[in-house]
């Protein structure tokens, strides 16, 4: 099998598990515990916020960990939509139709049983939420604006600077999804000027199962799971020890090799993009062709079912995505898709093909000799159903 969806997740980095592999048993202590093998714990999990803070450029006490970047979303919006609404009695939510499930389902449960109002953001031709778009949005009752960093789905890189901006001169909170973004992207946040920002650690070759949320120091949050007073009293229960340090360390790996991982991918998207545009006949790329993610090639191919098309592609060897790994086996277009404006026969055919460290010219090759014929029975099998 060729793996083709980094997107999704990638494999942990063999220095990444080495650094975990104590605090499963020689350092099994509860943090929260006063004697020895609790220090040995605390003294970890210390330590490997010093390294998130470091990368982040912020506060050793703005790094909030998390179980996933799924919690940090819900943590962020469901905590500061409440704290706001308490403080200032601001009841809008800004966000959009392609964001990760994890904020665009959370700004709906907050508008259904919360009594919040969710005003969603256009997205242009790219699928990309502009300033513009934004400073449109904005008013007094604003409690809260989310815009991603990078769409998974799609690759497009958001202009998460300006919109910041916008948001600290209207005094509104901003909060950014950089759950797909760290893999590749900078992530300092005062030069981006988020006041909340979301990270997974399974994107860029950390453990599955944890995450971190940076919060400024300043922002009220109401904490969503309560009990002890972890995580600063933003986030009860205890700490996943392994995890979190193996979280650190993928992170601090991804932004010291940021540009040798990139140069690595980009030549071979760009092959891809290339190829998959000149030889199957109504395909368009999706996403923005130059503000986009290094490793991220999207397409839609018109009249072809994009599961089944992925089904041939892991029978011929091929593990690729059609859309978000989250909408896998459904047979609706995306929302994130379906908001670039296309038409039904398009919008189901979408293929999602990431790329990582194990990627190679002759990978790729492979794939796209395989692809053209696949796609080309995907359409003859729709066609006859």
């Amino acid at each position: 099998m060729i793996y083709m969806d980094y997107a999704a997740t990638t494999p942990v980095d063999g220095r990444v598990f080495e650094a975990m592999q104590p605090y499963f048993s020689a350092s099994f202590g509860n943090p929260s515990s006063v004697h020895r093998y609790g220090q040995i714990a605390e003294a970890a999990i210390d330590t490997a916020r010093e390294k998130v803070a470091s990368v982040l450029g912020c506060r050793v006490d703005e790094v909030i960990f998390t179980s996933c970047g799924s919690e940090s979303d819900n943590l962020a919006l469901r905590g500061a939509a409440l704290a706001m609404r308490e403080k200032t009695g601001a009841s809008w939510i800004i966000t959009s139709h392609v964001e990760h499930h994890a904020v665009s389902k959370t700004a709906e449960q907050l508008e259904k049983y919360y009594g919040f109002q969710v005003e969603w953001l256009e997205v242009d031709e790219n699928g990309m939420v502009t300033p513009e778009a934004v400073k449109k949005a904005v008013c007094d009752k604003t409690a809260l604006v989310s815009v991603m960093y990078a769409n998974n789905e799609i690759g497009t890189i958001n202009p998460i600077r300006a919109i910041a901006e916008i948001c600290r001169k209207n005094n509104i909170l901003f909060h950014t999804d950089a759950v797909q973004a760290a893999a590749y992207l900078p992530v300092n946040v005062d030069a981006l000027g988020v006041d909340m920002m979301s990270l997974g650690g399974h994107k860029f070759y950390g453990p599955k199962g944890v995450g971190a949320l940076y919060i400024r120091k300043g922002t009220l949050l109401i904490p969503h799971l309560t009990g002890g007073g972890q995580e600063s009293g933003f986030r009860a229960g205890t700490q996943n020890v392994p995890y979190i340090v193996g979280f650190a360390e993928a992170l601090w790996l991804a932004n010291e090799e940021r540009e040798k991982r990139t140069a690595h991918v980009r030549p071979l998207r760009d092959r891809i993009i290339g190829s998959v545009l000149e030889t199957i006949p109504d395909s368009q790329l999706t996403g923005h062709l130059e503000s986009r993610l290094p490793n991220h090639a999207s397409f839609v191919f018109k009249d072809v079912d994009g599961n089944l098309l992925l089904q041939l592609l892991d029978s011929a060897g091929f593990a690729c995505s059609s859309g978000s790994a989250c909408k896998t086996g459904n047979p609706e277009p995306s929302e994130v898709v379906t908001s670039l404006g296309l038409t039904r026969d398009w919008a189901l055919g979408s293929l999602r093909v990431t790329l990582g460290v194990d990627s190679t010219v002759e990978y790729v090759d492979e794939f796209l000799k395989t692809l053209p014929t696949l796609v080309n029975k995907a359409r003859q099998l729709g066609s006859n159903s």
